[in-house]
């Protein structure tokens, strides 16, 4: 279906779904509005990563302030991670023709699934910590930001899904900090992405402006309830995110080992 001939009450539906996930949980909510896209609304896949990353600039930028006005952004950490980000995207881009994307999906599927039973097991805390600025910890945010660049590239997985636990896990941030340096780092990245759709003609606007409006008034919402939510709850929700999106990607690997098998 069209998105002119489209009912704008999907648009703003699939809208809310994915502005209260960017605000909950740090995301940018394209895990949500992507499929709702294809599934709901009838848009192809490309023209429907395009439309949602389209939508998550001003649902992150706006999810950010919400997190930064309560101290919750640690800022060093998210421009550090969106350079690296930039670069990985654009290495992602290079490598899409060489590498075997059916094993790369698997892997990363493997990689969601751990990082979710270890949400589970080990809760993070909700206080402000913040990541440390020494040497090795600023190298290791750059490869961070080089990884969700490269996966963001090559598999379309927005970059919080990775940022938030390997935020908490690996670097020691607090849930709520892990939250807001994510929304903070993906601003800058989901700029760069949108401009380049824009050039090649991908983004829906009516979609995108429908979508992008009432994810971004929901953004809000969804971070006042991540700072009610109990860390154990909140690791326990982001845990069922991180199985979703691995649901996500080894549906779309079988999809891909069927096309291969009938050519």
């Amino acid at each position: 279906m069209s998105s002119a001939r489209l009912p704008w009450f999907r648009l703003l539906l699939i809208g809310l779904a994915g502005g209260v996930l960017s605000g909950m949980f740090g995301v940018g909510g394209g895990v949500v509005m992507v499929p709702l896209l294809i599934n709901f609304a009838g848009v192809d896949e490309r023209r429907a990563s395009a439309t949602s990353l389209a939508a998550i600039v001003p649902t992150a930028v706006v999810g950010c302030i919400a997190y930064a006005v309560n101290g919750r952004v640690d800022i060093l950490a998210a421009l550090v991670v969106a350079a690296g980000g930039v670069v990985g995207t654009w290495l992602g881009a290079r490598l899409l023709r060489t590498i075997p994307l059916g094993v790369l999906r698997w892997t990363f599927v493997t990689v969601l699934v751990i990082v979710a039973i270890r949400m589970v097991l080990v809760q993070p805390e909700a206080g402000q910590a913040a990541a440390a600025s020494g040497p090795l910890s600023i190298a290791g945010l750059v490869v961070l930001g080089l990884v969700i660049g490269v996966a963001s590239g090559l598999l379309g997985i927005g970059g919080g899904i990775l940022m938030v636990p390997a935020f908490v896990v690996l670097f020691g941030m607090g849930d709520l900090v892990a939250k807001g340096t994510s929304l903070a780092a993906m601003i800058p990245t989901s700029i760069v992405g949108t401009a380049t759709n824009l050039r090649g003609g991908l983004v829906d606007w009516r979609a995108g402006i429908i979508v992008g409006i009432a994810a971004t008034g929901a953004s809000v919402g969804g971070a006042a309830i991540a700072f009610l939510l109990p860390p154990a709850l909140s690791a326990i929700l982001f845990a069922a995110l991180l199985l979703f999106t691995a649901i996500q990607l080894a549906v779309r690997a079988l999809r891909m080992r069927r096309r291969a098998s009938a050519a």
